[in-house]
């Protein structure tokens, strides 16, 4: 998955690169930095750090990673917040810019980032949040490298107070809808009216048998009404979209060599986070991911909490998919991607 965010210490991220939201001066200072400094070494890393001499905000330096599970630590420089009318948020888009830059220079496949300037820094954590992503996103569209955003306890993630009570009130609606249901079909047998449907279905759809076929045929013909598999119905809403299958799987947070697989494979079962990931890339409305899924034997289901997350987002308008990424993992869901 190019970009994913995780509970961790970032200290014990292991990728190429660990970014360090670090003093402009070369001292060892506090929070994520020092956590930093102690895990690497903290007098080996003083003195190459000593050499670089003051870093100005925004701006990124490397250094050797030492006993850190990487390669390198870039330095960036984050803003401290004042009043975010003193070139804060612009300061802290230059050090995501910066710091990929500067990865991208190093030919790393995978940094982990901390969110930059929201600790002893004072930057709000909603706005700090989709400064990150928003930068994050830009640069996945054209470049291949793993993103991990790391955050160590639930205070250091937040979205917009208005953000979550929205979504808390559509999922306190829609999962009292969905009790309410329950509580008025108990006892009644709709798992037999299911089954009956089903097998109705069943039978509408298949073939009437012929004394003079074979079994092989009678299968062939009964397999050749199936509609579209998954990997069939994906490619012919990439082209009825007039996309090409670069921006597809960078708008869908799915790695090249998965969607080289599904291209490969016509019978591709995907999970539900992968075939949900196409269809917000893709624009897709609510009937138009439920048809998807029922491709790929996938569908939604009204009480489940990940659906509801993406039904609001769809009928919010919200289709990029870091940003419906940072909803579920506030909410304690799978992301999006594979």
């Amino acid at each position: 998955m190019p970009f994913q965010i995780i509970r961790n210490d970032i200290t014990k991220v292991s990728a190429d690169i660990i970014v360090n939201t670090a003093n402009p001066k070369p001292i060892i200072g506090s929070g994520t930095e020092r956590a930093i400094y102690e895990a690497a070494g903290k007098n080996e890393l003083l003195a190459e750090r000593k050499k670089i001499g003051k870093i100005a905000a925004g701006q990124a330096a490397v250094t050797s990673a030492f006993a850190l599970n990487a390669k390198f630590i870039i330095h960036t420089v984050g803003p401290a917040w004042t009043d975010g009318l003193h070139g804060e948020k612009d300061i802290l888009r230059a050090c995501y810019e910066n710091t990929l830059a500067l990865a991208a220079e190093l030919n790393a496949g995978s940094i982990a980032f901390p969110l930059i300037a929201s600790g002893v820094y004072g930057f709000p954590k909603s706005e700090a949040l989709n400064i990150a992503l928003s930068e994050i996103g830009k640069f996945l569209l054209t470049h291949d490298m793993n993103v991990t955003l790391v955050v160590l306890g639930r205070e250091a993630f937040s979205l917009s107070k208005q953000l979550i009570g929205s979504i808390d009130a559509f999922l306190d609606e829609h999962q009292v809808t969905e009790l309410e249901q329950r509580e008025y079909t108990e006892g009644r047998d709709y798992d037999s009216i299911r089954r009956r449907r089903a097998a109705q279905q069943l039978l509408q759809n298949s073939i009437v048998p012929n004394t003079f076929q074979t079994n092989s045929e009678q299968l062939e013909q009964l397999l050749s009404k199936t509609g579209d598999t998954f990997q069939q119905r994906l490619f012919r809403l990439i082209d009825a979209r007039g996309l090409d299958d670069v921006t597809v799987y960078k708008k869908a947070n799915i790695d090249r060599k998965v969607f080289s697989k599904i291209r490969c494979k016509q019978d591709y079962k995907p999970t539900k986070k992968t075939a949900v990931a196409f269809a917000v890339a893709l624009r897709l409305n609510m009937q138009e991911m439920t048809d998807l899924l029922a491709c790929a034997g996938l569908a939604f289901s009204p009480g489940d909490k990940f659906d509801l997350i993406i039904a609001y987002c769809v009928q919010n308008g919200i289709y990029d998919i870091f940003e419906i990424n940072a909803v579920l993992f506030q909410y304690g869901q799978p992301l999006l991607g594979d």
